[in-house]
């Protein structure tokens, strides 16, 4: 039987990355029109938003939040609004405060999305709609945009789609 091997203890000059703890912050369901709105057949609009937060929350630890808004509309009555605040702890060790950005902007988004996917689509099938998926998303590219957007002068604007 062979012994579990202990792995070498990292080098501290080195920079660490581990997921502490992916979590739902928060959840939101509305559905203004109901019951009303379970008769109607027409197909109601999707408009999406997203938002992406990180913060040190003390040694090394970091919280990121991803947020997707997602508002279902017939003409101008809302159909529904689904907002869910997806979250992760991680732990950032060796990387400086100047270069956190990307891992907070493109890193722990990509990890958060596919939890925050399932989420959103879970939560139109409970509400007794049809699921709502959301694309992935390439979060490398958004930053990029946005990086030259802020070179060319332009205002940061959050990500919608």
């Amino acid at each position: 039987m062979a012994e579990a091997q202990t792995p070498p203890a990292a080098n501290p000059n080195q920079p660490q990355f581990t997921i502490e703890k992916i979590y739902v912050k928060d959840l939101s369901l509305e559905l203004p029109s109901a019951p009303e709105v379970f008769l109607q057949r027409e197909q109601p609009q999707l408009e999406f938003q997203f938002r992406n937060e990180g913060k040190a929350i003390g040694n090394d630890y970091h919280e990121v939040v991803l947020t997707a808004t997602v508002n279902a509309k017939v003409k101008d009555k809302t159909v529904f609004l689904v907002e869910v605040a997806q979250a992760g702890i991680f732990l950032i060790r060796g990387i400086p405060a100047a270069d956190l950005e990307p891992v907070y902007a493109v890193t722990c988004p990509t990890i958060l999305q596919p939890y925050l996917r399932e989420m959103v689509s879970d939560m139109t099938v409970r509400a007794g709609f049809p699921p709502v998926y959301l694309a992935p998303m390439n979060f490398d590219g958004l930053y990029r945009q946005q990086q030259a957007q802020r070179a060319a002068g332009q205002p940061s604007t959050e990500t919608t789609h």
